[in-house]
This record gives structure tokens, sequence and C-alpha cells, in this order.
């Protein structure tokens, strides 16, 4: 039935932005604990008497995320108090920035693929925060863990620019590498640090989805956790709202907030939203105004590093990656960085890349480790290479020495020698041995020059006199030789 219909996809993502010693108002330390309550100050509990002091790191970060996106900077940053009752906010508010006066981005775009096609974003506003306290619920009681209270916290919203869950993860995706790749979040997903709110509609299929008129009830889905949970949700919430179209009940359904059930994937109403929230925004009095400089954008915008698109042109135009390997190897910020350590080291970029795209991350996914956490360096796999093509060991053979370096976590050099794969490269050593093999078959040298297939002998008794180790290419070049001197 979804041919018949039209998706309208709205996103609001949340990413803590990691990457400040302290809390963007607190002097607590911004960072992640499995310990509750260990980052935590006065402030950041609503203590009577507590001032908030803004982390100008955190707004540069801010701001440099709006420039990558495209968006128009502010004159003047504001914050504002956003009020509001909720156990995992103790002073009834939060600090935030609403669109009047302009938060630190607004109106940009952003271009990214899904599945081979470009599409683009539109970004209504970008907005710096404090992110909340935590809640665990237990079936008697509940906890709160204010390490993550004032935690520096982006909002992103778009327009409803989206019209299936894979181009809303791709636009997901495409941020998450950003935050990365600009040294503003780590953005890790198991660490809480990205949320999502989801808007989705549907309407006609013959309609203009232009015009606003036509786009059908919007149902907001709030609080998903992951990229995965993103795509669940979005694709059952069509399925809801069609067959609530099919049934002609859809005209019914009010505007309403619901949330997503990973154990029974599905969305469950929470409220309704008929009318909009007042949250009796109003300027925060105790964070004076203060002006963007230009000099400050300027400086911002030349701390901007090269991002996973522009690493992406790279690879493929000047080390001639395909696309699949380029995608694969800059999707994750750390796997680019490594494969970037091992071409300043010296590397041949696809040579590497080929060693990334299958045994590394391979292994990595098997065992469900960080490429941080792996044993080989970008040096060791370097050393490998060059043991490859400097002809002491064979491409094959090489295979047999990286399992064994994972495996065991021990460096290269080590494994062949424990293995005595090392080849011989030494010209008088193999030209000596072939010497004696010719010596020794003089009727299939004139067999050979008859035509006759006998070149193949001469090498498989030179490898089974060297046990194998004699360099091939040298092996077949040196037989190539002694017969024409004969």
């Amino acid at each position: 039935m979804l041919e018949n219909y039209q998706v309208l996809i709205g996103l609001e993502m949340h990413c803590e932005i990691s990457e400040t010693n302290t809390k963007v108002f607190s002097s607590a330390k911004n960072g992640y604990s499995d310990t509750a309550n260990v980052f935590i100050r006065p402030l950041d509990m609503g203590f009577p008497g507590t001032l908030p002091v803004v982390n100008k790191k955190a707004v540069e970060m801010a701001l440099k995320a709006s420039m990558i996106l495209g968006c128009k900077q502010p004159e003047y940053i504001y914050f504002e108090r956003k009020n509001y009752y909720y156990p995992d906010m103790p002073k009834n508010y939060q600090i935030t920035q609403e669109t009047k006066p302009a938060p630190v981005g607004i109106y940009g775009e952003l271009k990214f693929d899904c599945k081979g096609k470009e599409c683009t974003a539109i970004i209504n506003n970008i907005h710096l925060e404090e992110d909340a306290a935590s809640s665990d619920h237990y079936s008697t009681f509940s906890t709160i863990d204010y390490n993550r209270a004032g935690v520096p916290l982006l909002e992103l919203v778009t327009d409803p620019c989206f019209h299936s869950a894979d181009e809303a993860v791709a636009f997901l995706e495409t941020m998450r590498s950003i935050y990365q790749y600009a040294g503003i979040s780590e953005a890790d997903t198991r660490k809480g640090q990205i949320r999502c709110d989801v808007n989705v509609s549907i309407m006609d299929k013959d309609v203009d989805p232009t015009d606003p008129k036509n786009w059908g009830t919007k149902v907001e889905i709030k609080n998903v956790n992951s990229f995965g949970g993103v795509r669940d949700a979005i694709n059952y919430e069509i399925e809801r709202q069609i067959e609530l179209k099919e049934d002609g009940k859809y005209d019914e359904m009010e505007q309403q907030t619901r949330r997503w059930d990973e154990d029974s994937f599905t969305t469950i109403f929470m409220r309704s939203k008929v009318d909009a929230i007042d949250y009796k925004y109003f300027v925060e009095p105790n964070i004076p105004k203060f002006k963007v400089s230009d000099s400050w954008l300027e400086s911002i915008r030349a701390s901007i590093p090269e991002l996973a698109s522009e690493r992406k042109a790279k690879y493929m135009n000047e080390y001639n990656l395909s696309e699949y390997d380029a995608t694969v190897i800059v999707k994750e910020k750390p796997i680019s960085d490594y494969y970037e350590e091992v071409i300043s080291l010296g590397g041949e970029p696809k040579n590497a890349a080929n060693w990334l795209t299958s045994i590394i991350l391979g292994h990595l996914n098997k065992t469900e480790t960080d490429i941080k956490d792996l044993f080989l360096s970008p040096k060791m796999l370097v050393d490998l290479m060059n043991m490859v093509s400097e002809g002491k060991i064979s491409s094959k053979q090489s295979k047999e020495v990286m399992y064994k370096v994972l495996e065991t976590e021990k460096e290269p050099n080590v494994i062949v020698k424990e293995l005595g794969v090392e080849q011989i490269s030494d010209d008088k050593t193999i030209r000596d041995i072939v010497v004696r093999v010719l010596d020794a078959h003089p009727d299939l040298i004139e067999d050979h020059r008859k035509g006759k297939n006998t070149f193949d002998f001469f090498v498989g008794q030179v490898m089974k006199e060297t046990r194998g180790k004699a360099n091939p290419s040298l092996t077949t070049q040196i037989i190539r030789e002694e017969i024409e001197k004969r």
C-alpha cells in the first residue's frame, strides 16, 4: 500500500558535545562514567544561589557545526529559559536557545548520499543547550544520575524533508560523521550521546508535497536512542498510519506524541499534542548576551578540519580507491585516521585499503572491538606490506602472518621468524640451486626448447629444495636466464 502514499519525515537530533573539559554552564567534568553522580557540581542539581558560566569552547563547537551546515550565525549569542517541571530538571527550567533571538545557526542545508542518490536536508536551526539528568525506572522506584545534567547538547532541527526511513538514517549517519570528524563529539550512541525525536506523517501520492495544506497529521516519536531504532520506528509508524488511512480512521487521529518500544517493536501513545506546550521562554537573566565578532567566526571557520566527504573524494581521486572502499573507510573516523597514518608511514594506498577493508575490519567485527584497541599498529601493517614488496614473504604468506599477528598479538617480524616463512631473495643462493637442478636434468631442457611444458618442473624442484622459501618471481627469472645460457 505504500506506493499509494507519500511520506514526510522531520528530525530533531540531539548530540552531546563531548570534546570539552567541563559542562556547558558549570565546572563539573564533561565525561562518561558508569558510576552515577561523580561528575556533578551544585549548579547541576539546581541548588539555590548557583550561577551559570558559559563554556566558550562549547559555543565555538556549536558555531563550527553551524558553519559546516551552511547556517547563518547570529550577531549576538543569547541563552533563554525553557520552563517546565520534570524530575531530571531540578531547576524546573532548561537553559537553551529559541529561534528569536537567533540560536547559533538557522536556515542551512546539507547534501548527503543515500544508496547512491544525492539528497538534501533542509536545516531549520541548530542550537546549544544543557542536557538533562538521566533517569532509570524500576518496578517500585526510580533513580536519577546527574552526570549528564549540564553536558553541552546540540539540538539540530530539520524541516520535514525526508521521504523514507533510509533517507532519515543516512542523514543521521552523515551528521554523526560530521560531529566526529570536526572534533565536536564522539557521537557514540552506546554512551547515550545521540538521541532523536522523529516526526512522521503521510499523504496521498498525487498531492503536492510542498503545500503544507496537504500534509497529514504529524506524529512525534520521542527519544529514540539508536539509528536502527529510528529506522524501525519510522517504518512501523508509516505502516500504522497507512492502516488507519485504509480503514478510514486517519482523519480521526489527533496530533500526538508516541514513544518507541524496543521490546515490542511498536510505537506507543504517550500524550496528545492538540495544543502546543507553552514553555514561557524568556532570556536567561544570569547570562548576558555577548557579541559574535567576525574575527572569532573566521578563527572558528579556519579550525574546521578535513571532513569525511573530502577524505572520500581524496581517496577516490588521488588514491584510486573504489567508491565502495572509500565509503567503508571514511564511515568511522577512527578507521579513516588509522588509514591516514598507514599512508603517512609510506603504505601503498590501494594495498592498505585492501588489508583494512577485508581482514582488519573483519577481525574487528568478529571480535566486537574498536580499532583503537587493535594490537596491529599502522607501522606494523606497513612493515608487513614492505616484507611483501621487498620479496621477504609472499602475498599468500602475508595473510597467514596477519592472522597470526591478530591471534597472538605478536609483531609481524616475530611471527615470520616463528613460522619460518621468510623468502629467499638472494640471487646467488637461488642461482646456485637452479644451476644444480638444470645440470641434473639436461634432457628436460631440450624438451623445454621443443615446446614441452617442463618449466614448472624446474620451478618445483627449486621450491622443493628451498622448502618453498625461494622468491617465486626471482626463481622464474633465473631459470629462464640459465636455460638461455645453455
